[in-house]
């Protein structure tokens, strides 16, 4: 059933109380209760932006190299629905000034149908290529995958219906609560499979990327070096920021779009 206006505000309100609703998830009867009903199914990872991929391999002609983005533009294409949202609803509850709030979700699957008309709107294939790339440039990272709170907050159908696209920013994402989440929840928001961050020895130790530009605070000043911790996503914000170029985010296999693709092709009918 299509939420009406009221019930997303209501999410809005209780939006900052998400890091402390986190922490209860590590206790072992709330976070299994949590899990099944709001997470279920769930199998989500963040995609690099472009300029960050450095390939380990001989360089390619410019039009033969394979980029993160085409994850993205693979599902638009495949997709017989796709519905852009009016807003952010993590940028919205925030009150975000450096990135724009009306550069909202994109979904695909027939499960768009049910979303209230108020919040977004049906999208042709070429104004959801257009939408995805504009995200893209204004700096915002893609989180894709099936999330089974986006088909509850919304009201649509099933999760195997409705695929996620969300385009996230370093201040106001949902998903800052990962450190606070038990880890069986936690883990189903991953890296994109295939990739290593890692920090060379040209860092100066400044700090600018530890400097909230990790949203799950992963890259922390250790003995005047950054140092990349086990809740790195893989986003390349770091590699974007740092003013030495001394963070690199290598893809490690040719495949690593394709096997992307396939992980979740499975979990989302879009025809």
């Amino acid at each position: 059933m299509a939420r009406p206006e009221w019930f997303i505000k209501l999410i809005e309100k209780f939006f900052h109380d998400r890091f402390a609703l986190a922490k209860l998830t590590n206790i072992a009867p709330i976070g299994l209760m949590t899990d099944k009903a709001l997470f279920e199914g769930d199998d989500l990872f963040y995609l690099p932006g472009d300029r960050t991929v450095q390939i380990k391999q001989e360089i390619q002609p410019q039009q033969d190299i394979v980029l993160p983005s085409q994850v993205v533009d693979y599902f638009i294409d495949k997709s017989s629905y796709h519905w852009v949202m009016n807003f952010c609803i993590c940028r919205e509850s925030s009150d975000c000034m450096d990135f724009p709030i009306e550069l909202g979700c994109l979904f695909l699957g027939e499960a768009v149908l049910g979303i209230n008309q108020q919040h977004g709107r049906l999208v042709s294939k070429e104004e959801a290529f257009q939408h995805a790339a504009l995200c893209r440039e204004m700096g915002l990272i893609h989180l894709i995958g099936r999330n089974k709170l986006d088909t509850l907050w919304l009201g649509t159908g099933p999760g195997e219906r409705l695929m996620t696209i969300c385009n996230c920013c370093p201040c106001c994402c949902l998903w800052k609560m990962l450190p606070q989440l038990t880890p069986t929840i936690g883990t189903k928001v991953q890296k994109m499979p295939g990739i290593s961050v890692l920090v060379t020895d040209h860092c100066a130790g400044c700090g600018t990327c530890s400097e909230g530009e990790c949203f799950v605070d992963a890259i922390q000043l250790e003995e005047g070096k950054a140092v990349i911790g086990a809740d790195c996503r893989a986003c390349g914000r770091c590699v974007e920021v740092c003013p030495n170029q001394a963070i690199q985010l290598q893809i490690d296999s040719q495949n690593f779009v394709l096997e992307a693709i396939d992980r979740l092709d499975v979990l989302v009918n879009l025809t």
